[in-house]
């Protein structure tokens, strides 16, 4: 009964990160990688400001997997570096953190690159 609670608290946050980004899409003219960098950002805002940690706990997936969990991530990374390295955490920290999600984006763009024909749509 645990792993169904669980599931249903990560499809719940999840989904209302997604629905926020479908109402920004819909009712207002921001661009799509404008929402996209206002999620990463507010992911870091929030994290630094100490809201985001317990929806991380509460939810699971449902919060670090959307893009305000690659900001939860870099913000979290940047932290542990600065304890680390002190000020130079800054600059290496949150790129350590999220390497791993970086190169596999990359890994599997190119992989799906090579699988399928990639262009633009025409009509």
């Amino acid at each position: 009964m645990s792993i169904l609670l669980d599931c249903l608290k990560a499809f719940l946050v999840g989904g209302f990160i997604c629905l926020i980004g479908q109402i920004l899409i819909d009712y207002t003219k921001l661009t799509p990688a404008r929402i996209l960098v206002s999620f990463v950002v507010a992911g870091v805002i929030l994290t630094a400001i100490g809201v985001y940690e317990p929806i991380v706990k509460f939810a699971g997936a449902g919060a670090t997997v959307p893009l305000t969990g690659f900001g939860y991530s870099l913000a979290c990374g940047v932290k542990e570096a600065i304890n680390t390295h002190g000020f130079l955490g800054i600059l290496s920290g949150g790129l350590t953190a999220t390497a791993a999600g970086i190169t596999a984006s990359v890994f599997f763009g190119l992989l799906m690159a090579l699988i399928f024909k990639p262009g633009d749509k025409t009509n």
